[in-house]
Parts: structure tokens; C-alpha cells; sequence
């Protein structure tokens, strides 16, 4: 019985946490979708297609910026944030 209730006791994500989580998750994903992109680029010889990985490739790594960036400014603390 004390089993069932173990959840009650647990203490609960915070915001942060939740999103930390979700930016790692997008993270890995897109970290995925880079390696997808240069195995196309590497296998392909159409120059369309090797130009459409390069865009991929392009929009993925800014995507992954922004990504890392967020993730970072939320281990910032708030003080450091309101003196920018």
C-alpha cells in the first residue's frame, strides 16, 4: 500500500526542470537530425541535393544554437541576467 502513495511523496519539477528537460530532449533530437544530414550529404552526388543538405544542415546547427543557449541562460542565475 505504501507503494501506491510513493508518488504523493516525491517532490515535484519545477518549471526549470521541466523545461531543462524538454530543451535536453530537443537537444538530442536535433543533434540526430545533424548526423541524418551529413549521411545525406555524403551519400548523395545531385547537386540539388546536395544543396538542400547544406541548407538542412545550416538550419539544424542554428537550431541547435539556440538551443544550447537557452539551455544555458537557464543555469544563469536571475542576478547576472538583470545586470545585462
Amino acid at each position: 500500500m505504501t507503494e501506491v502513495f510513493h508518488w504523493l511523496r516525491r517532490p515535484r519539477e519545477t518549471e526549470a526542470e521541466r523545461e531543462r528537460a524538454a530543451l535536453t530532449s530537443q537537444l538530442r533530437e536535433t543533434r540526430c537530425a545533424i548526423q541524418r544530414t551529413y549521411l545525406q550529404f555524403n551519400s548523395t552526388g545531385d547537386p540539388d541535393l546536395i544543396d538542400a543538405a547544406v541548407f538542412q544542415l545550416k538550419a539544424e546547427q542554428a537550431r541547435y544554437s539556440y538551443l544550447l543557449r537557452r539551455l544555458k541562460n537557464l543555469d544563469r542565475p536571475a542576478e547576472a541576467l538583470k545586470a545585462e
